[in-house]
């Protein structure tokens, strides 16, 4: 071999060797982009506290063992290096705003913060916003999508960069149709206008035809500042539906479940949908027997991972996991574990194969990673709301909170969503067919 030719081979080498060498022990940043003041503080609260109880669960770390969680946060490590949690509030007091501030602080937190991983949001419309900024043709950094439930982050605008463990509106459309026939066959739905409210009844439209169920007209779409619900709630009345599905997120439901009752639509027509945190519904609970689907729950799964989450998330925030938490959680872990499969490397290149297909037990049981879409299928739940009840949590606080008996547990097999993304895969053994 020429000599200049080995002499380069070997400097290389050396700088490899040396660049290896400096990242190791060098902080791996991770970045959650939350609403901690806005219309969905709620979810960011429940998404940070999650998260970071993940972590601890993945690196093996009890928190009661230490002074404060970020002590105990201190000492996660992967692949030899030190991982760091820093928060981005982008809320505001108008939700049109979400998703030019989400994506202003996206920024901050790579360019200015050097983070090398991302996790976010609760907001779809900020979700979809953020999603073109970590593309391969952009800031090329692995972005694992939080709460927000839009199909497209995994569907139409999908990136190989994009990976989803928390669930999407498909799956929350296919849990409900297990039960729809129980609310009769005509049905209307109630929206908030954002892009969370039209991905999801445009999945319960699809889903509950399947099932034979007739909606009497198109959504009514309502804008998600609105304190008066009057006008909408008695066009649905005049509807001739015999079920109303409602389709809100964030605060502004506590208005809404409240002017619900007061014009009586609860007699005259099934009022059904989900379940929201806890919060939420305790200030404007649902009517009693009512049954519905729901995310999580901390009293339904029963698994190790949950039976941990809910110990250490009650002696550390004196309060029980809600509902976003989990899927927070069961983020972190999947992310640890796919750290811990590239020895801290966060390249895409390193930690899409380790995410693809990846399977894991988290608190709602078994998750599985879809390489195809790179979301993620977990159960999840059809519960009947029994009222609310106060909760001795065992160290003298008490809470006010809803009580839900099981009906079933939908498995992740049952609700798997259509997989939507585009043809560009990641993989040329990869295909997503769309939906017929």
């Amino acid at each position: 071999m020429n000599r200049k030719i080995l002499l380069l081979v070997v400097l290389l080498s050396l700088f490899l060797a040396s660049t290896a060498w400096a990242q190791d022990g060098e902080p791996l940043k991770i970045g959650l982009l939350l609403d901690k003041s806005g219309w969905l503080t709620l979810y960011g609260i429940e998404s940070e506290n999650g998260f970071k109880l993940g972590l601890l669960y993945a690196a093996g770390i009890d928190p009661a063992e230490y002074s404060s969680l970020d002590a105990a946060l201190a000492e996660v490590k992967v692949g030899g290096r030190p991982v760091e949690v820093i928060v981005k509030d982008y809320g505001s007091e108008n939700p049109a705003s979400d998703a030019d501030n989400a994506t202003a602080m996206a920024r901050e937190l790579i360019e200015s913060e050097g983070i090398e991983l991302l996790y976010g949001t609760p907001n779809s419309g900020a979700a979809v916003a953020v999603q073109a900024l970590i593309a391969p043709n952009n800031y090329d950094l692995i972005w694992m999508a939080g709460p927000a439930a839009t199909p497209d982050l995994t569907g139409r605008s999908f990136n190989v960069n994009t990976f989803r463990v928390c669930r999407h509106t498909f799956q929350d459309a296919l849990t409900f149709a297990t039960i729809a026939d129980q609310f009769g066959s005509k049905y209307l739905t109630l929206a908030v206008d954002t892009a969370f409210g039209r991905g999801t009844a445009a999945a319960f439209q699809i889903a509950l035809a399947l099932k034979g169920v007739e909606f009497v007209q198109d959504p009514i779409y309502v804008p998600s500042d609105t304190t008066d619900f009057t006008p909408y709630l008695q066009q649905a009345l005049d509807s001739g539906a015999d079920s109303l599905l409602l389709i809100w997120a964030g605060a502004g439901s506590v208005t809404l479940y409240q002017q619900v009752a007061e014009l009586g639509v609860g007699e005259k027509l099934n009022v059904v949908g989900g379940t929201n945190s806890n919060d939420v519904i305790t200030a404007a609970p649902l009517p009693e027997e009512t049954v519905g689907y729901i995310v999580y729950q901390y009293t339904l799964p029963q698994t190790p991972a949950n039976d941990w989450l809910t110990e250490k998330h009650i002696a550390v925030f004196k309060d029980v996991p809600d509902l976003f938490t989990e899927c927070a959680f069961a983020s972190a872990q999947a992310l640890y574990l796919a750290l811990t499969e590239t020895n801290g490397d966060t390249s895409p290149e390193a930690m899409i194969p380790a995410l693809e297909g990846l399977t894991f037990e988290g608190p709602k049981g078994t998750y599985f990673i879809r390489p195809e879409d790179h979301q993620a299928l977990a159960p999840m739940y059809v519960i009947r709301f029994l009222g609310i009840e106060d909760v001795d949590l065992g160290d003298g606080t008490v809470l006010k909170l809803p009580q839900y008996e099981l009906v079933a547990e939908a498995s992740a097999e049952a609700i798997a969503p259509p997989c939507q993304a585009p043809a560009e895969r990641s993989s040329a053994a990869l295909t997503c067919t769309p939906p017929q």
